[in-house]
């Protein structure tokens, strides 16, 4: 079953490569939610059982090789998006699986992962009650690798079109409201 298979098999890859401009240009995934900095909340919620534990980032890299990540900056020049961090991600994630969340939700479900991976080998995409959330995905690596870099080619910066170009299952999350922490207010609740 593919619920079944070993964390060892996948690589986990958190996107934190924006400007973060809501926040006033702060480095994200330092940014403190509940008494914890993102990342180490993400990290806490999301367990170490992976082959590799990677971060889209583009500054500061050294910061992450304290919490036992490897930092990895956009491959394309100027700022692209997600996809771009998704990118980068692919292109050294040496599993066949690469499993991505964003490092400012809100609500991290303990059976993500497990939820994703029960969809099928062919990777998965969530879904909350807002609809597709394409950055929290398990996406088949070596797929995935050439349609992320055509897209980028092309000019193409929407996650949500390379789910469907995978033909991506989608794992339901009823009733869940993944959120994100983008604006200062955000992180007053």
């Amino acid at each position: 079953m593919a619920f079944m298979r070993a964390h060892g098999d996948i690589t986990l890859g958190i996107l934190a490569g924006g400007r973060a401009t809501r926040l006033g240009g702060t480095d994200k995934a330092w940014a403190v939610y509940r008494g914890e900095t993102l990342i180490e909340r993400t990290l806490h919620a999301l367990g170490e059982e992976f082959s590799a534990r990677l971060i889209s980032a583009n500054r500061d890299p050294e910061r992450y090789t304290r919490l036992g990540m490897r930092a990895v900056a956009d491959r394309v020049p100027g700022f692209s998006g997600p996809l771009a961090g998704l990118d980068a991600l692919l292109s050294i994630c040496a599993t066949p699986l690469l499993f991505t969340v964003p490092v400012d939700l809100r609500v991290i479900p303990r059976d993500l992962l497990t939820r994703l991976l029960a969809e099928g080998e062919g990777g998965a995409a969530a879904q909350d009650t807002n609809g597709l959330q394409s950055l929290i995905a398990l996406w088949p690596a070596n797929r995935a690798r050439s349609v992320v870099r055509q897209a980028l080619t092309q000019g193409e910066g929407a996650v949500h079109r390379i789910v469907a170009e995978l033909a991506l299952h989608v794992a339901h999350f009823d009733g869940a409201d993944f959120g994100n922490l983008n604006a200062p207010e955000d992180f007053l609740t």
